[in-house]
This record gives structure tokens, C-alpha cells and sequence, in this order.
């Protein structure tokens, strides 16, 4: 970069003029950020004793003191009273009962019977799709893809891999939401046998 330099005089070589004025310049701005004011500007040294404030110090120790004190006294009271027991035995021993356990229990059949209800209304119910009609049409189609496809066909788990990101995701969740139904309609039926095996007994 000393090339570019273009110092104030004429020099043989501006590689070594480029260093005595930056060295020039250096020791310049050292005096300036050394030279004191001369006017004293600081501020009055705060006393030690408005620092230390002894006797907020003092009354947060008698403070503090006083409630350890307390706290021991307490614990003391407390450890006496887990250590020793009563002259009289006045644990009441008994199970806690609902008040509405049996409405609750009436209104979980009622629920029970009607999604039972529910579930053989749907397992009896004939599908308006037919079903015959859609795999006689999809196995033609198979048939036709393999006669003019030139390569074998993929399997199910590369057509998986090869599937769009969206189409994974809206399979992914109708299948989940077709096993919590199996799920709940399984918890009712065991619910229903179970009321009617303890009717029963």
C-alpha cells in the first residue's frame, strides 16, 4: 500500500516516510489522550460512612435474627408434635365416597349402549359403493400398465418412497383417525360388557 501513499514532500522512498508519519501520528494522538484538563472537573469523593449505611446493615441482621429465632421455635413445635402422639385415638378411618357416583355411573351406560348401538348400525350397514365393480375396473388397469409398460412395476414400498410428501401426510392421518375410532369403539364395548358382567354378579 505504500505506493499509493502521496506524502507532503518529496521523498526517495514512501515506503519508509508512510512509516515515520503513521509512527508521528501515533505518538501525536498518545499525548492528546494522556493531556490532562485544566480544570478540575470531578466530583466530590463520596464519604465512606453514606456507602457502608451501617445501620441499614444493623437493622437487616436484627431483622434476619428475629425470624430465624422464630423459625426455630416453630420447628421445634412442629417435630414435638409429629414425635408425640395424642392420649386419644381420633383417626376416622373411612373411604371417600362420591355423591353422584351412581349418575355418573347410570349416564357412562346410557353412553355405553348408545354407541353400541351406533357401531352395529354401521357394521350392519350395506356399502352404496361397489366394491366388485371398482377391482374387476382396477385389475384391467393393472393388466393394460404391465402390457405397455416397458419396465417392471414398482413395489408397494418404493411407491411409498416415491410418494409426494402431501399425499403421505393425508394417508398418515386417516389412518390414525381410523384407529382411535377402532380404539373408542373398542373401550365402549368393554365398558358395556363390563356393566353387564357386575349386573349380572
Amino acid at each position: 500500500m505504500h505506493r499509493s501513499y502521496q506524502p507532503l514532500k518529496p521523498v526517495t522512498n514512501r515506503y519508509l516516510q508512510q512509516k515515520w508519519d503513521q509512527e508521528n501520528f501515533d505518538y501525536h494522538r498518545k499525548k492528546v489522550m494522556s493531556a490532562l484538563p485544566a480544570v478540575d472537573t470531578k466530583g466530590s469523593k463520596t464519604p465512606s460512612h453514606v456507602q457502608l449505611k451501617l445501620k441499614k446493615l444493623q437493622l437487616q441482621d436484627e431483622r434476619l435474627t428475629i425470624i430465624d429465632r422464630d423459625n426455630r421455635l416453630l420447628a421445634s413445635r412442629l417435630a414435638s408434635i409429629v414425635c408425640s402422639r395424642g392420649l386419644v385415638d381420633h383417626c376416622n378411618h373411612y373411604h371417600i365416597k362420591s355423591l353422584n357416583a351412581d349418575r355418573r355411573r347410570q349416564e357412562l351406560q346410557i353412553m355405553g349402549r348408545q354407541n353400541l348401538d351406533i357401531y352395529r348400525r354401521l357394521s350392519s350397514r350395506q356399502s352404496e359403493y361397489r366394491k366388485q365393480v371398482w377391482l374387476q375396473d382396477w385389475e384391467r388397469t393393472s393388466r393394460l400398465r404391465e402390457d405397455i409398460s416397458r419396465y417392471p412395476p414398482l413395489s408397494r414400498d418404493k411407491q411409498v418412497r416415491n410418494m409426494p410428501l402431501e399425499k403421505k401426510e393425508a394417508i398418515h392421518s386417516f389412518m390414525t383417525t381410523q384407529k382411535c375410532l377402532e380404539f373408542a369403539v373398542g373401550e365402549e364395548l368393554q365398558t358395556e360388557l363390563s356393566f353387564k358382567r357386575n349386573r349380572f354378579e
